[in-house]
């Protein structure tokens, strides 16, 4: 019996004096002795006995948590991530129903959430980005932990998860930044602070297409076009894809779609003729392709709406000019091949020619027109330059077709054509 009263005492005064600790730590911390309260709270918990106590993990939180917060920060660097541990910790094994926390208003868990995102965001101000990549995990870590508690219900942290991408990109961690840049972009955010998210989209697209990830690349072209249905990036972008897939029949089908989603812009309509156009006479084969006929008409009309769209687009007029011009010379080709001297020959001859010459004359309004929209300017770009040029070399050579009925013309397109590079 006395053996058991006496070991009853034992234990009650080691829990004393344990309770006399844990005090002391909680006294240094309100004298704003952090140093002191650190080594005490530390060989309080040294103990494995006391790795049970609630009060324990509570006080090492709150001192090392002013630690973080104060001048002492730099001596001892990874002290919010002990205090965030120890929050863990505390909120495990306390059996008062966290009792502490409540009566603090939970602002130990705010302050390490600001003091994660505000050392994030200067050293994201000072370009530490490795460090504001750091911090800003810490800050979604300690987002996540408030969620899982029930404490807070916000879906995303859109702010943090936002800077830890920016962040990880610009310490050339491109794998990390898809990372986060993907919570934001399935979660169809669309705004962050009033600022549009249309790049992390745009990004994304494009780090999972030069990755050959289609099936991603895909999905974020489809969240982001449903999200800014008038950007162009997007279908562009859709285009590339299908160009790139090598099937020219879901290249159409592409191009279908997005010159009715977008009918009153001609660049579209432009790419998608010239396209069909260079493809039905691509002869790479060793023959063009058994619909050639049928996609040069179709690429004559989607020019001629280019055209239609905007007036004073000389490319469109040129490769229109082209198209007739290429089906003259075919035309004479033609023509060359007959062979023999009956009537039915010549005729046969005659007829191809007469073709090919109208064919020239259906081009030379498009020429005239480049020149009508680019030889009365001034400065030209580079490429505006060769389609002048080249709508000069072509009105020459149908010119010249003409005999001494052309020789005016040509002396005078080809003035223009020696002089592009000096008066352009």
């Amino acid at each position: 019996m006395r053996r058991l009263v006496l070991t009853g005492f034992l234990a009650f005064a080691g829990m004393g004096l344990f309770a006399q600790s844990v005090d002391k730590a909680k006294d240094l911390l309100k004298a704003g002795k952090l140093a002191d309260a650190k080594t005490e709270i530390d060989k309080v918990l040294s103990s494995e006995k006391n790795q049970k106590s609630g009060d324990a993990w509570y006080y090492k939180l709150k001192i090392y948590s002013a630690i973080a917060a104060g001048p002492m920060a730099g001596q001892y660097p990874g002290a919010r991530d002990t205090a965030f541990l120890a929050l863990q910790k505390y909120c495990e094994v306390d059996d008062k129903k966290l009792i502490l926390l409540q009566m603090d208003a939970y602002k130990p868990i705010n302050e390490i959430y600001q003091g994660y995102f505000g050392v994030g965001a200067t050293d994201y101000n000072s370009g530490k980005y490795d460090s504001a990549l750091y911090n800003f995990k810490g800050a979604l870590a300690a987002s996540a932990f408030m969620n899982s508690k029930g404490w807070t219900n916000l879906k995303i942290d859109t702010t943090s998860t936002l800077y830890a991408g920016i962040s990880a990109e610009k310490s050339g961690k491109k794998d990390t930044a898809a990372t986060y840049y993907s919570k934001i972009a399935d979660a169809h955010i669309d705004t962050i602070n009033k600022s549009s998210m249309i790049e992390i989209y745009k990004w994304l697209v494009d780090y999972y297409h030069t990755r050959k990830d289609e099936a991603n690349a895909r999905k974020y072209l489809a969240i982001g076009e449903t999200l800014y249905p008038n950007d162009l990036f997007f279908p562009s972008t859709e285009l590339d894809i299908a160009r790139e897939s090598g099937n020219k029949d879901s290249l159409w089908m592409r191009y279908d779609q997005v010159v009715s989603k977008f009918p009153k812009n001609y660049l579209f309509f432009f790419n998608f003729g010239l396209e069909e156009y260079q493809y039905a006479s691509d002869t790479s084969t060793g023959k063009r392709p058994a619909n050639a006929a049928d996609l040069t008409a179709k690429a004559q009309v989607n020019l001629q709406k280019s055209l239609e769209l905007q007036p004073d687009y000389p490319q469109a007029a040129l490769v229109l000019g082209q198209i007739s011009y290429n089906a003259g010379v075919d035309l004479q080709t033609e023509a060359k091949k007959v062979q023999g001297k009956t009537p039915d020959a010549a005729k046969q001859r005659g007829d191809l020619r007469a073709a090919a010459t109208k064919k020239f004359e259906e081009a030379i309004p498009f020429f005239e027109k480049v020149d009508q929209d680019l030889g009365s300017k001034g400065k030209l770009k580079q490429e505006e330059k060769g389609a002048l040029k080249d709508a000069y070399d072509l009105l020459i050579t149908i010119y010249e077709q003409k005999g001494p009925a052309g020789k005016d013309k040509v002396d005078a397109y080809t003035n223009k054509f020696n002089n592009v590079d000096k008066d352009h």
